[in-house]
């Protein structure tokens, strides 16, 4: 049997879109059949939302996507001014981005673990199991420890994800977790030092939700801080009111998917008349046969005034596969070279005299 420090030796790393010209890969993928050109007509999409320079590109991630080696191509993405919001699962913003933010990895799994064999044993070690890969349960536990710190330190109220994911970047920043201090990029502190708005609509289903309930399991009977759910879908709400024009790039499905597709609904219970979603991409391998939210098509979100249906594509594919691909053709076509920020931000935090 292996040990700990055996198992833990092989990090995953992070692909770097920057790194790979894929233009003329997914262009010939425009004359195939099937997903090929599905995924070549959504690269095109995505190229098309970021050329018209009044569309404002919400990025939709679900799964366990930082923990497969896809941090490093959001990064590029915040950093290229290709993302105007973010709305993830915790886990991918918290238990992933930010665990590693603090020094941590994630470890490539042998094809012996791949299926449950050896699980037991996994559990004996601290040795958290994600598919075909491994995180340490004890540095995941520090990290429920610094979501706790920063919430502690911050005045009793109820926030938005996005007011708590803001003091997670300044933690980063202020703690020398920068690049240039010689740690890795994240996530989280590209998002910090570009005031990039970032939401997690179920944000204690994460590492984030440790930290919160052991803040507020201290302070009972005192003022706490918690999560303010209405909150997060009014501030987003407002990005659909204030930029009418929006385009959404979907990883995987689940609630990131339907929270950024309602905005559009929102505005109009508030007396907004606001258009449905110009493009939408989704990548997912969930379809339409279990009834299940990540597989309902983009088609069948038009039904509910959500999306429009002339600059739509489903990619079903594997996001470790696709999201590379539609990414990379994008960047190096330069299409974000005319796009000006939409400082998003700003409109949830207008600066006052």
């Amino acid at each position: 049997m292996s040990t700990k420090q055996e198992l833990l030796q092989n990090p995953i790393q992070h692909i770097d879109i920057k790194q790979h010209n894929v233009v003329a890969l997914v262009d010939a993928m425009n004359h195939m059949a099937y997903s090929s050109r599905d995924l070549a007509r959504a690269a095109t999409i995505y190229d098309m939302m970021l050329r018209d320079t009044e569309c404002g590109v919400i990025l939709c991630l679900a799964g366990s996507l930082i923990s497969a080696g896809l941090k490093q191509v959001i990064i590029d993405l915040l950093r290229n001014n290709m993302v105007d919001a973010i709305v993830s699962t915790g886990a991918n913003i918290v238990d992933q981005d930010f665990f590693e933010a603090l020094g941590f990895k994630h470890y490539v799994a042998g094809e012996e673990y791949k299926y449950g064999a050896g699980d037991a044993e996994l559990r004996e070690m601290m040795i958290d199991r994600i598919y075909d890969t491994f995180i340490d349960e004890e540095e995941l536990r520090i990290c429920d420890e610094t979501t706790e710190k920063i919430i502690n330190g911050m005045k009793p109220g109820a926030y938005s994800s996005r007011e708590f994911i803001k003091e997670m970047g300044k933690y980063l920043a202020e703690n020398g977790r920068t690049p240039k201090n010689g740690n890795e990029d994240s996530i989280v502190l590209a998002a910090y030092e570009l005031n990039i708005p970032i939401f997690c609509p179920a944000f204690s289903d994460c590492s984030f939700g440790f930290g919160i309930v052991a803040h507020q399991h201290a302070r009972q009977g005192k003022p706490m801080c918690s999560i303010d759910s209405g909150k997060d879908f009014y501030e987003l709400t407002q990005l659909k009111i204030q930029n009418p024009t929006t385009g959404l790039l979907m990883i995987g499905g689940g609630v990131p998917k339907n929270f950024a597709q309602d905005i559009v609904v929102a505005a109009d219970i508030l007396g907004v008349e606001a258009s449905m979603h110009k493009y939408a991409i989704q990548i997912t391998v969930a379809d339409a046969r279990d009834g299940a939210l990540s597989g309902s098509t983009l088609k069948e979100a038009s039904s509910w005034g959500k999306v429009d249906l002339t600059w739509e594509q489903m990619v079903y594919s594997e996001a470790t596969i696709a999201l590379p691909l539609i990414a990379g053709y994008a960047y190096h076509k330069k299409a974000y070279a005319a796009r000006t920020a939409k400082a998003f931000a700003q409109v949830l935090e207008p600066v006052t005299a």
